[in-house]
């Protein structure tokens, strides 16, 4: 990712798309050398001392786009005459963008096939692992493992999904001009307007060297920056969904249920040597923090266009969608490498389950009772005084739940005595908890990763390491 929006890449496309220009326009009869051609296919590819040479033509010329125009002629001087014919500087710098929002989606789509899968593995392994469940952050009927995970992943589906709409409806800005009514490239062709066929044919032609199905069939001088909005909405909702994910894994590592990775010299605290601090996760919640926001640029930049176009969107997209694919990328490989070391606790699980459970089993208690031929209403008094004397001893003297031991103690009880611990069991608890990430696996996580690309991903994928 980090090579997709360098400069080395950014110019190699410029000059890309220099070339596709100059081939179409050969094609269609303009007169451009084939050895211009040649010259142009021999050295897309900037070195140091072209690099060096560009930046004393920018600072010369105050115009990036001119400056390496000049510098391109300097290697390829056959072409130097002919070098964007007809375009106006958004030919090269709005179709590179254009390039790499899609490579860049692209990535992103791989990456989150290769983290889904990882956590898929995770829910599986723990379908059935009783947890407690929490509402509003207080203890609530139990679900699993598992299933808790599938919740992540159903958002991250969902992210998927986002993420390939928005690649899939790119389109290129083509050859249009400098303010979208492709009058220069009318002018190439004499004016003569029973050659409008020739420019609708050199901009599909662009369109289709430079690797896209269509263009956007109306520009100004730009494409419309509404585009950029369409492309960071489904990057600020991944870092929804990802800040969610990792808000959950910090929250049950301080309950000590799970933890992310940490190795057996990593260091928490400086001072407090105890400490196994969630920095991982903490990381992905502060990186997704900003990547929510800067979808707020796209949509300030869209609204302030005057007419065919301004500048004011310049230098901020040359910061904002960088920052935004550079961002949603590290923010998932962090949290692929969380998901590849995830460490689950069950008796730490099976504790806080032992605590709160005996509540929760109550209503078993009493249908128990109201079966084996006991009045509900008494059944549930009896319930009541003794709930609340074992929950004085929790919270008063801060011992453990003794629920279940007042009740095996009380003779109102022998009925269902001796099916106490089939009543308590954490399995009869967890409803179609396992059941549930089965048929989620197989019906939905299942046919999103089978597209061949995403398969590939999988399968090419290595574990990510962090070095910090």
């Amino acid at each position: 990712m980090a090579h997709l929006f360098s400069p080395a890449n950014r110019f190699y496309t410029w000059r890309a798309l220099w070339l596709n220009l100059a081939i179409a326009e050969r094609e269609l009869g303009l007169p451009i050398s084939e050895e211009a051609i040649e010259q142009m296919k021999a050295n897309l590819h900037l070195t140091p001392e072209q690099f060096e040479t560009a930046a004393q033509e920018e600072k010369k010329r105050r115009h990036d786009v001119m400056a390496h125009v000049h510098t391109f002629g300097t290697i390829a001087p056959a072409a130097a005459g002919i070098i964007h014919l007809g375009a106006t500087s958004c030919y090269v710098t709005d179709n590179a963008d254009l390039i790499f929002l899609r490579t860049g989606l692209t990535y992103l789509i791989n990456s989150l096939a290769v983290l889904i899968s990882r956590l898929s593995a995770f829910a599986e392994e723990y379908r059935a692992l009783p947890t407690l469940g929490f509402t509003h952050f207080q203890p609530a009927q139990l679900t699993t493992v598992g299933k808790r995970a599938t919740l992540w992943i159903q958002e991250l589906l969902w992210d998927l999904r986002n993420i390939q709409r928005a690649r899939d409806d790119l389109g290129f800005r083509g050859v249009k001009g400098t303010t979208g009514t492709q009058a220069s490239f009318l002018a190439l062709f004499d004016g003569d307007h029973q050659k409008v066929p020739l420019v609708e044919t050199l901009d599909k032609r662009v369109t289709e060297l430079s690797g896209f199905s269509y263009a956007y069939p109306v520009t100004s001088q730009t494409y419309s920056r509404k585009v950029d909005i369409d492309v960071l909405a489904p990057l600020a909702s991944l870092g929804a969904t990802a800040h969610k994910i990792a808000t959950d894994v910090r929250l049950l590592a301080n309950l000590k249920e799970m933890e992310e990775p940490f190795e057996s010299t990593q260091i928490g605290s400086s001072a407090m040597a105890y400490k196994r601090n969630p920095m991982r996760c903490e990381r992905v919640c502060s990186l997704s923090r900003h990547l929510m926001v800067l979808h707020q640029n796209a949509l300030m930049t869209s609204a302030v266009q005057w007419f065919e176009r301004t500048l004011d969107d310049s230098a901020n997209r040359r910061i904002t969608l960088p920052e935004a694919f550079l961002t949603a990328d590290i923010v998932l490989s962090t949290l692929q490498n969380v998901s590849e070391g995830l460490v689950v606790y069950p008796m730490v699980i099976a504790k806080r389950i032992s605590q709160e459970l005996p509540f929760m089993a109550t209503e078993n208690v009493i249908m128990a009772m109201v079966k084996s031929g006991g009045d509900r209403q008494e059944a549930h008094e009896h319930i009541r005084v003794l709930s609340h004397e074992a929950a004085h001893q929790v919270k008063n003297l801060g011992l453990e739940n003794d629920l279940i031991d007042r009740i095996r103690r009380d003779p109102y009880f022998d009925p269902i005595k001796g099916h106490l611990d089939a009543l308590l069991d954490p399995a009869s608890f967890i409803g179609r908890a396992p059941e549930q990430v089965d048929t989620f696996l197989k019906d939905w996580v299942v046919p999103a990763l089978a597209p061949k690309e995403l398969q590939e991903a999988i399968q090419q994928s290595k574990k990510v390491e962090l070095s910090v």
